[in-house]
């Protein structure tokens, strides 16, 4: 094991170039990611894009075709998966049906040829942290989804991880229980300290639970940041398409006035619209906007980017409601807030309408 000096103060997991193929396709391409102690992080992407696959070499279970991994420090090239000083909690939970919680929490501990003692203290900690303790005679069939959702949990934090590796844990939950356990999920975290690492397709739910997040395709990252800085100021379409909802625009480079570029809609003749120069768009050039539906607001004139439609679909979603606008062929996605008591009447499907949007809220896409 090589024990290449890392500052302490350094990330807690570093990827360096790190490549895998299966059979000559390529599961991850060339990843390179700091992950810092005690952050919530999450691998986001659709099925396939790699990031199971990247967990499974930070744990041990594959190896790298090419690259490094270092944990805490130590290059991991020659450490197996039972010496990384990381716990995986899987999507299965994985947990022995003919035992009681009490003794699958021990199970590793007890492995690991820990004093009885110790081992005690240890299981009825974790039984407090998951707050499990009236449970711990139980066998996992006695329990809720939720309930064995967090045995496993302390099953892996009981033998005090640096890193705990989470491989979609509450995708078989329902939504409802999905929520509650995201709370959970992140309280815990907090409580305990340690580096959540945190695979899942879902964007709501990567949104929700990490400090920073990566966004996957085909093997590579397209993005990583903070939640707000990915949503709010994408860098490719793809990033804007799968992270939240976005109307992506194709559009052609008309000229600049001031610091914001001028941008004519390809879908609709006399649409142009003004968003900020992101630097090296030539006039001429084809590019994309991008502009969130909760920027989009109806009527309001003190926004520059002003385009009038038609009503196509009008959807009440409790907390918002959701408009689909026909803008001379242009499809423009509105979510409008739903306040108590407003007596303002909602648009109608139908209905003439204008839309309106500041400059800030449109992002540039050259890819």
């Amino acid at each position: 094991m090589s024990a290449s000096a890392e500052p302490a103060s350094g990330p807690l997991i570093r990827l360096e170039g790190v490549s895998k193929s299966f059979g000559g396709v390529a599961a991850v391409v060339d990843v390179s990611l700091d992950i810092a102690r005690g952050e919530f992080f999450a691998l986001l992407g659709p099925s396939g894009c790699g990031k199971t696959t990247l967990l499974r070499l930070i744990a041990g279970f594959e190896m790298p075709d090419a690259g490094r991994i270092v944990i805490d420090g130590i290059d991991m090239a020659a450490t197996p998966p039972w010496h990384r000083p990381v716990n995986t909690v899987f999507q299965s939970y994985a947990l022995f049906p003919h035992m009681s919680v009490r003794a699958n929490i021990a199970f590793g501990l007890k492995q690991d040829g820990l004093p009885k003692r110790e081992i005690d203290e240890r299981v009825r900690a974790m039984l407090a942290l998951v707050r499990l303790e009236s449970e711990a005679g139980r066998k996992p069939a006695q329990l809720s989804g939720g309930q064995r959702q967090r045995v496993a949990l302390a099953r892996a934090l009981a033998k005090l991880p640096k890193a705990l590796l989470l491989d979609e844990p509450l995708a078989a939950l329902d939504r409802k229980l999905r929520d509650e356990m995201q709370s959970e999920l992140v309280a815990i975290q907090r409580r305990v300290g340690i580096t959540f690492i945190f695979v899942t397709h879902d964007q709501d739910e990567a949104m929700t639970l990490s400090d920073r997040l990566a966004v996957m395709r085909a093997g590579r990252v397209e993005q990583e940041g903070a939640p707000r800085a990915v949503y709010e100021r994408p860098v490719s379409r793809y990033v804007a398409d799968f992270l939240g909802r976005a109307n992506v625009i194709p559009a052609r480079c008309v000229g600049r006035d001031g610091a914001h570029l001028r941008l004519a809609a390809e879908a609709a003749s006399n649409v142009v619209i003004q968003a900020p120069d992101c630097g090296g768009v030539a006039d001429g050039a084809s590019v994309c906007i991008a502009v969130r539906p909760e920027n989009i607001v109806f009527a309001e004139p003190r926004h520059p980017n002003r385009v009038r439609g038609t009503v196509t679909e009008a959807a009440y979603a409790g907390d918002v409601s959701r408009y689909a606008v026909d803008v001379g062929g242009l499809v423009l996605r509105v979510a409008r807030p739903n306040r108590a008591g407003e007596a303002a009447p909602q648009p109608m499907r139908g209905d003439a309408v204008e839309l309106c949007w500041p400059e800030a809220a449109g992002v540039v896409l050259t890819r």
